[in-house]
C-alpha cells in the first residue's frame, strides 16, 4: 500500500466534520445553479466513487473502511481517513457503513443549448423534486442509451446524495443541464420533437409514436404533471394503462418512454 490513511477513532474529531455536514453546507442553492461548478458533493460506495473519479471529478477527502480498503482509494490522491464501522456509521449517518465515502468538487456542466447540440435523445424534467425519482430517471436514461437530462430549477439535484445512490453513479455518464427558464430554453430546440408524457386519455398512445432523429421526453411532477406551458409546446403522449390505473410514477414512466422512443 503506497498511500497513507489517517486512523481516527473519535467520531467528534474535527476532521470528520466535513463528512457530517448536510447537503446545503456542501453546496448552496446558488452553487448548485452555477454551471461553472461550485461547492462539493458526496459519493458513497466504491462503485459511485470510482465512476465519479473516472469521469474527472476532483476528490477532496475520503472516509475509508480500513478492513476492506477499496482499490480506488489508492488512486484518489486526496486526504484519506479511516475508522471502524461504528465510527463510520455515526459519521455517515447510515445504517450500513459503506467501504468508502468521498467528497468531490462539483464539476462544470453544459448549458441546455450545449447539451442539445450533440444529443439525439433528451429527457426533460419539470418539478420532479424527489431525489429518488431523479436518480432513477438518470439511471433509466443512461441504461437505455439516452444522451442527456435537462432539469428546471425546482427539480432535485442529480448529484445529491440520494440521487447518486439510486443512480449508482450513472449521473457521471449522463450529462445534465439546469435552467430557470425551461419553456424558453425548449423553444430554442427547433430540431427536436418534444413529447409530453401525460395520463390524459386524449393523448396519443406511446406505442403509436414514431419519433424522428432528435426527440425529447418531458416528464413532470407526480402530483400535478407537466405545466400547461410545456404541454402546449409538445406532442402529448400517454402510456396505455390497464383499466382502473391512471399512471405510473415518474421514474417508471420515463423508463417506458425511453425504451419506446429510443433512437
Amino acid at each position: 500500500m503506497d498511500f497513507h490513511i489517517e486512523i481516527i477513532e473519535d467520531p467528534d474529531d474535527p476532521r470528520f466534520g466535513q463528512f457530517r455536514v448536510n447537503e446545503r453546507a456542501l453546496a448552496s442553492r446558488a452553487q448548485k445553479r452555477d454551471d461553472a461548478g461550485a461547492g462539493l458533493f458526496l459519493a458513497e460506495g466504491d462503485l459511485v466513487v470510482e465512476r465519479a473519479f473516472r469521469a474527472g471529478c476532483v476528490p477532496t477527502a475520503a472516509l475509508i473502511d480500513t478492513e476492506r480498503i477499496p482499490d480506488i482509494a489508492g488512486e484518489l490522491g486526496c486526504a484519506l481517513y479511516g475508522g471502524g464501522s461504528a465510527i463510520r456509521t455515526l459519521v455517515a449517518r447510515m445504517g450500513f457503513p459503506l467501504s468508502i465515502l468521498a467528497l468531490f468538487e462539483r464539476p462544470a456542466r453544459p448549458s441546455v443549448r450545449g447539451l442539445a447540440s450533440s444529443a439525439r435523445r433528451l429527457v426533460v424534467a419539470e418539478a420532479v423534486d424527489n431525489p429518488v425519482n431523479v436518480g432513477s430517471i438518470v439511471r433509466n436514461a443512461a441504461a437505455l442509451g439516452w444522451d442527456g437530462l435537462i432539469l428546471d430549477h425546482t427539480s432535485a439535484d442529480p448529484l445529491s446524495r440520494r440521487s447518486l445512490r439510486v443512480a449508482m453513479g450513472t449521473a457521471f455518464s449522463l450529462p445534465h443541464a439546469r435552467t430557470q427558464h425551461l419553456a424558453a430554453e425548449l423553444l430554442t430546440l427547433n430540431d427536436f420533437e418534444l413529447y409530453a408524457l401525460t395520463p390524459d386519455p386524449t393523448a396519443r398512445p406511446l406505442d403509436d409514436v414514431q419519433a424522428g432523429s432528435r426527440a425529447a421526453i418531458l416528464i413532470g411532477s407526480e402530483r400535478s404533471g407537466l405545466s400547461e406551458e410545456l404541454v402546449d409546446l409538445s406532442i402529448p403522449v400517454r402510456i396505455p394503462m390497464a383499466a382502473g390505473v391512471d399512471s405510473l410514477n415518474a421514474a417508471a414512466a420515463t423508463a417506458v418512454a425511453c425504451w419506446a422512443l429510443r433512437a
